[in-house]
């Protein structure tokens, strides 16, 4: 089981099994919603317990997506597909050790201009 929470810990959540590695998106909305761009792990709905619900706030970024964020201290924590059987959970949000490395970077063509992707080897998408 993996654990994790929010900087102020209003929500906190677990994930059964194991996680499925994570992509870095370098769309503009990631990197507004973020602050820098979105690293996350897709986790089947099934496999998710959320606690502290009350604390989450939930932002309609497209008719197809919501982005949840702690009520209280403002982390970005999840990118929900409304129709979808999976939720994205912010890496950053989950107690460590995750046992699991980035596998790959997707919307660089939409990156920031202040970052370069560095030489990690792993593919680019978009």
């Amino acid at each position: 089981m993996h654990t994790g929470s929010c900087l102020c810990g209003a929500v906190r959540f677990e994930v059964q099994g194991d996680l499925h590695p994570p992509d870095a998106c370098h769309c503009a909305q990631c990197r507004k919603w973020s602050g820098h761009y979105w690293a996350s792990t897709d986790i089947p709905h099934s496999a998710f317990t959320l606690h502290g619900e009350e604390n989450v706030g939930w932002f309609r970024s497209s008719e197809k997506i919501r982005r949840g964020f702690c009520k209280s201290c403002g982390s970005a924590l999840f990118w929900d597909r409304v129709a979808g059987d999976k939720i994205a959970i912010a890496m950053g949000a989950f107690d460590a050790p995750t046992n699991i490395r980035l596998q790959k970077h997707i919307f660089v063509a939409h990156k920031g201009d202040y970052y370069d992707i560095g030489a990690d080897g792993l593919p680019r998408e978009g």
